[in-house]
């Protein structure tokens, strides 16, 4: 059933059949619920309205049998009863006042017009005085009519239909003299027209109609309005509508979701890297909300027109200001823009900006986007969008998009070259749909060498290199010899100590959209990340020196980490805090410190090589960095080889056997430690001989040669130099005397150890110590021997930050728990160990964790 009270009331059935009520209460009854339509009315009610001037005279059991009348007429279900009160319901789209408002809220202003047929229900109350209802909705569906006519004409004279609608618009400005948009858009079609005259003289009717009946002037809108039609600007004859400057729309645009959702309201900065794809989607975003502003969308490219005040000019032109009318000074043109966006909606986007001076002339009370490298921290209240490279996934859509291929293993290959930056994955799928012939691979074949790869990621005019030359152009001399030194790096990112020591101009390098902030390390350093591509483009014009002297610092600040404290070199003791930041230290900076020494030995520097990845050893020992550990260990064995250095060759030898004892590979190990022996003793370096020499003492251990250990262990013991080679034999020595069943014997060696340990202050070894003893504790029966031991451990542990560590603890310590009958403790204890260590990738200590949770 359709209902319309927009002219006279009216109701249709589905078939559009004429179902309108005859008898006259029948209908005043069915205005009265249309115009409360949703709202409970009581009988009591419907009888004041019915029958005003009759108090009391007409009973509800009247008002009961016109409803059930009316009900028959316009379907039982229509009209509800709840607690002695009626109610019509209507659904979706039934009222054609429901569908007018909601038509004129969507902007289908034709449709909406197209349902009126005169004022609201004038031949129920044709005076609008009989209910006060009809009156309201007569004012407001009024209201929405005009606004609709208006919104309606001006889609007409955008279109050019400014002739036809001179005789429309002087009915309005007639029955609407007071209605300036009418008044306005009277005038500009008649200056389309060719009647300059006849739209001068409408403004001065209005003019002084206002000045004689009311003493006030037309609205600012009007009067511009009229100044430009007064020195005949010449943008009036224009009919393309509001001014949509934006470049077109990126057509192969991919991915952003998150980042397109972001970018709504207010003062929004896309800042990031170059070629990163900041332009590509201010613009799409834009053009996605185009109709969010129906009074245009401002453009301004800053890199190209890069003064404020000729941007507020061209502006302020496209706004309708008259060029007469623009002000020379910068500051009152930015006053006049302001007044000219103050009410409208408008979009403005600034792509390109260097700074902030460039921006702020151009800010208003519209939503702004603005694009930059530098994410413009100047700019309060300004809302911050990094962007960064795509993902995998988005990279290969957008290559897909751009060449026009199917998605394969060489498209995926030529994506992973792109490094995810849109710009060089679209200059990639440009080059590969403008030559058909060519297959993915051929062009994956091209860019293999690096040396090459900036030259070929070209497409016509578009580069990937010009994107970096733009930034790097704009240098001040101290910040490129920064990037030419970063470009020597291979490593993923870089700690600020990195780029202090490479001349100090990181924020320099962030700004110009050539360097990425990668946050902060969990040693409190702030972190830099190069792009592949923009490091290609740093190394064109290496600076040479630069990883010789970066290896020199490197080694010092690796010396300075209170690193011999893990690695058994002799040192004096640190508390415990000096132990935790140098760990934290060596943890952020891993990946740095590994990449480097692939550097060192690229460029030949096998000094600095063999040198770095030896002192690393311990600590990739240490926190099971096996990869890693052999990585460095192969790099640096080829370093020492070429530089035929036999101290470093030996050295190398003695951490690839301590890699294999990492491993339990027990016989690789001896095959590593057995030549390392014999060159130190030619060497006549006795220390390391007896560092040797112990490790040989451990393999002779796990393979069972019980004698041969005991004879290693104890000639380490006597010939020691030093406290700490005293209790690194001692310390082995008791686990050997353990697995012999000698349970004194080891208690006595470990506890001697976990004494020097402590008075070295090496808590690394002495955690490690105590848990030795606190199995041969176990093993003897005294259980609270063994829980003070394995509890001072993990006390350490925890202290150290050491999480490897702290896991061989709670192990020990659900051993001693097992012991003493608490199953349900051991079985939590041994739980937390094996998540720790399943999580860091020991597999023995995985392995230990499962079997001890199999006996519970």
């Amino acid at each position: 059933m359709e209902f319309r009270i927009m002219g006279p009331l009216e109701v249709r059935n589905t078939g559009g059949e004429d179902c309108t009520p005859t008898v006259r209460k029948h209908r005043d009854l069915l205005a009265m619920f249309l115009l409360n339509a949703g709202r409970p009315l009581t009988a009591e009610r419907l009888r004041r309205l019915l029958w005003p001037r009759e108090d009391g005279d007409r009973s509800d059991s009247l008002v009961r049998g016109y409803v059930g009348q009316l009900r028959r007429l316009i379907g039982q279900g229509a009209i509800t009863t709840v607690s002695g009160a009626y109610t019509l319901n209507l659904g979706d789209g039934q009222l054609d006042v429901d569908r007018f408002r909601l038509l004129v809220g969507r902007g289908a202003y034709e449709e909406a017009l197209a349902l009126w047929r005169g004022e609201a229900l004038d031949d129920v109350d044709p005076e609008g005085e009989r209910w006060m209802e009809t009156r309201r909705l007569r004012e407001e569906l009024e209201e929405l009519r005009l606004l609709a006519l208006e919104r309606r004409i001006q889609a007409d004279l955008d279109a050019g239909r400014h002739r036809e609608l001179l005789a429309e618009l002087r009915r309005l400005t007639r029955r609407h003299p007071m209605w300036q948009r009418f008044r306005g858009q009277y005038m500009l079609a008649l200056y389309r027209s060719g009647r300059r005259v006849d739209a001068l003289a409408a403004y001065a009717v209005l003019r002084d109609q206002l000045d004689g009946g009311h003493a006030i002037e037309p609205d600012p809108e009007l009067q511009l309005l009229y100044h430009r039609m007064l020195h005949d600007d010449a943008s009036l004859h224009v009919s393309a509508g509001p001014p949509v400057l934006l470049p077109p729309d990126v057509a192969d645009f991919t991915g952003r979701a998150e980042l397109l959702k972001e970018m709504t309201g207010g003062l929004v900065v896309v800042h990031g890297q170059a070629g990163a794809g900041k332009s590509a989607l201010a613009v799409h975003a834009a053009w996605r909300r185009r109709l969010d502003f129906p009074d245009g969308i401002l453009y301004a490219d800053l890199r190209e027109t890069t003064a404020p005040a000729a941007v507020l000019e061209d502006f302020l032109r496209w706004l309708g200001c008259p060029a007469q009318a623009v002000p020379a000074a910068p500051e009152q043109r930015e006053r006049l823009f302001r007044t000219y966006t103050a009410n409208r909606r408008l979009l403005v986007v600034l792509d390109n900006a260097a700074d902030e001076s460039q921006v702020r002339p151009l800010s208003t009370s519209c939503p702004t986007i603005v694009t930059s490298r530098a994410p413009l921290g100047g700019l309060p209240g300004a809302r911050r969008l990094p962007v960064g490279v795509l993902d995998d996934g988005e990279a290969l859509e957008l290559l897909v998009r751009s060449s026009g291929r199917a998605a394969d293993d060489a498209l995926r290959r030529l994506a992973r070259f792109c490094g995810g930056l849109p710009i060089a994955l679209r200059v990639a799928g440009s080059r590969l749909a403008a030559r058909p012939e060519w297959t993915a691979g051929y062009l994956v074949d091209l860019l293999e060498d690096e040396h090459q790869r900036l030259d070929r990621l070209h497409a016509g005019d578009l580069t990937v290199r010009s994107v970096f030359a733009i930034g790097f152009d704009g240098l001040p001399e101290a910040a490129r010899l920064t990037l030419r030194g970063l470009g020597a790096l291979s490593a993923p990112d870089v700690a600020d100590w990195v780029t202090a020591l490479l001349g100090g101009q990181a924020e320099a390098l962030v700004d110009a959209g050539l360097l990425e902030t990668h946050g902060v390390d969990v040693a409190g350093q702030v972190r830099y990340r190069l792009h592949d591509l923009t490091r290609l483009f740093a190394r064109e014009q290496p600076v040479p020196g630069v990883l010789a002297k970066l290896a020199d610092a490197t080694l010092s600040r690796v010396r300075a980490s209170r690193f011999p404290l893990v690695s058994g070199d002799p040192a004096t003791a640190v508390v415990t805090r000096d132990i935790r930041e140098s760990v934290e230290w060596l943890a952020a900076e891993r990946a740095f410190l590994v990449s480097l020494v692939a550097d060192l030995g690229a460029a030949g520097l096998d000094d600095g090589c063999w040198r770095l990845a030896h002192l690393l050893a311990p600590y990739l020992e240490r926190h099971r960095f096996l990869d890693d550990w052999r990585t460095l260990a192969g790099s640096a064995m080829e370093a020492a080889l070429r530089a035929g250095d036999g101290l470093g060759e030996a050295l190398i030898l003695l951490d690839q056997g301590d890699l294999h004892l990492a491993e339990r590979e027990w016989r690789r190990a001896e095959e590593r430690l057995r030549p390392a022996l014999e060159m130190f003793r030619r060497q006549g370096r006795a220390r390391e001989a007896a560092h040797v020499t112990r490790r040989l003492g451990r393999v002779h251990l796990e393979l069972g040669r019980l004698e041969e250990a005991e004879r290693a262990l104890l000639a380490c013991l006597e010939g020691a130099e030093n406290q700490r080679d005293a209790a690194d034999a001692e310390q082995v020595l008791g686990v050997m005397l353990r697995r012999a069943g000698r349970l004194d014997e080891a208690a006595e060696q470990l506890l001697t150890a976990v004494d020097r340990l402590a008075g070295l202050g090496d808590r690394h070894r002495q955690a490690d110590t105590l848990l030795e003893l606190s199995a041969v504790h176990l093993a003897r029966g005294a259980k609270p021997d063994a829980r003070a031991a394995a509890e001072l451990a993990r006390g350490i542990a925890v202290r150290l930050g050491d999480r490897l560590l702290d896991a061989h603890a709670l192990l020990a310590l659900a051993r001693v728990n097992r012991a003493e009958g608490a199953a349900a403790r051991s079985r939590e204890l041994a739980q937390a160990a094996l998540e720790v260590f399943e999580e860091i990738g020991d597999r023995q200590g995985g392995v230990n964790a499962r079997s001890l949770l199999a006996s519970l």
